[in-house]
């Protein structure tokens, strides 16, 4: 790999809105591996559903990532409030069983979405009441608690495929100053750290978690002059002492405690020479931004401050981490359950430009008012809106022979368009692709056959 490309592998930007901006696009050609997913990417009443199926379509391989924590830190249920309980409420129930049960749960809907990578749990020791930004996102203040409800949560996550990422290392609960705003300090001796805030991150690493997250706080006991991000030796303590040999995220760098002194670009060469690998640029990365960064590491690189091996490193720990094999079944897996007419076989060789409408079906009361199809991933336009030229997909589910989808069909074909009619109910008869299922896992396969990105025997 090229340096721009290993640099560009170490940077982790987010956006702006629900459309994957055309820079997001080109940066992942030019080496980008992962994108992080907050709020506001969030469609009013389609969650990350639309913008993930996006990315992937637009990015293949990307590693989205996110802040699924539950209970008060939420993305995928922004903004109308997580449906997981919280870190505080698991530790004061303090059964390992629930708190691993919970997070299979976060984990299970960021499978659904594509979401490879959560940046969570907090593992954060709350031993200051009067801490501002932790609190109810810890466990508690009991070292041994955190770390074993920690090492659950790890455990639980992880068996549904999605890498956790344990943070805020090493343990932002002593303060009193939030770091988005500020620049936290610990003043707790050596001893007092190794036994309360890194217990915690020693037992995350026994349970094998994938990420850790540097937090932006000076520890004085190990670097009374660089926060966590910026230190080689706490970025040491976690290696060396504690055996982490995954991937370092840095918490966000638009963050005051990161970047208020110096900026963003300037943050982001000093993390990667401290040892963080993927570097969180924020929610409001734009093109600007993510250009002056990827120039600063460069220049950090060209000029000898930042050495190439050390950048060739950490990008090499992010692309093995978003090449981690996923729980559930492929797309390519799905669509080997599908059955294709000869007439779709040639459909979809032609190179037309693909157009998918979706028909409006009656769900049973056992299915209910669930999103489904492509157009539960933004994939679906209106039978006014396709294009001349297109071919077309015309979808529905349980398409019987008075069904409105044939009649769509027959309107598009007769306005000259190449259609082919897909039944993701069981199957009636005359569909030219039977998929056996509407569910969102079932339309993103759906949509890799039809667009070809996967292609069936």
């Amino acid at each position: 790999m090229s340096l721009a490309a290993d640099v560009a592998a170490t940077l982790q930007p987010g956006f702006t809105g629900t459309s994957v901006p055309a820079w997001l696009e080109r940066a992942h050609g030019e080496g980008l591996v992962s994108v992080c997913l907050y709020g506001d990417n969030v469609a009013d009443g389609e969650g990350l559903g639309p913008v993930c199926a996006d990315l992937h379509h637009r990015m293949p391989g990307a590693l989205l990532a996110t802040d699924e924590e539950g209970g008060d830190v939420t993305r995928v249920h922004y903004p109308a409030g997580s449906t997981a309980v919280g870190n505080g409420v698991l530790g004061r129930l303090d059964d390992l069983a629930t708190t691993r049960a919970a997070a299979v749960a976060i984990g299970a809907e960021l499978d659904a979405l594509g979401i490879r990578l959560d940046l969570a749990p907090s593992l954060d020791v709350n031993s200051s009441p009067d801490n501002p930004v932790i609190g109810v996102r810890s466990f508690g203040s009991d070292p041994d608690l955190v770390a074993r409800h920690g090492a659950a949560w790890v455990e639980g996550l992880q068996a549904t495929g999605v890498a956790g990422c344990a943070k805020h290392f090493p343990g932002h609960g002593d303060t009193v100053v939030d770091s988005h705003h500020g620049l936290p300090r610990v003043t707790a001796t050596l001893d007092v750290l190794r036994e309360r805030e890194l217990a915690p991150f020693r037992a995350a690493v026994e349970a094998g978690v994938a990420a850790v997250m540097t937090s932006h706080i000076v520890v004085e006991a190990l670097d009374p002059d660089r926060p966590a991000t910026f230190s080689p030796t706490v970025i040491g303590v976690l290696r060396d002492e504690l055996g982490f040999t995954g991937v370092l995220v840095s918490d966000a760098l638009d963050m005051a405690g990161a970047s208020a002194e110096t900026g963003i670009p300037e943050a982001a060469v000093r993390a990667l020479a401290a040892g963080v690998d993927l570097l969180c640029l924020g929610s409001a990365t734009d093109e600007e931004r993510y250009v002056a960064v990827h120039a600063a590491v460069c220049e950090a690189v060209a000029s000898g401050r930042l050495p190439e091996q050390r950048v060739a490193e950490a990008a090499g720990r992010v692309r093995a981490l978003a090449a981690r094999p996923a729980r559930g079944p492929t797309p390519g897996q799905v669509a080997r359950a599908f059955s294709l007419s000869d007439a779709a076989r040639t459909w979809l060789a032609s190179p037309a430009p693909l157009a998918v409408v979706q028909v409006d079906s009656t769900a049973n009361l056992a299915v209910g008012a669930v999103s489904w199809g492509p157009a539960a991933l933004g994939a679906a336009v209106p039978e006014a809106a396709v294009p001349a030229g297109a071919k077309v997909a015309v979808v529905g589910r349980a398409v019987g022979a008075d069904h409105p989808a044939r009649a769509t069909a027959d309107r598009l074909g007769a306005a000259g368009h190449d259609v082919v009619l897909v039944e993701c109910g069981w199957p009636r008869g005359g569909a030219d692709v039977e998929t056996y299922g509407a569910a969102p896992v079932v339309a993103r396969a759906l949509l890799a056959v039809l667009r070809g990105e996967v292609v069936l025997p």
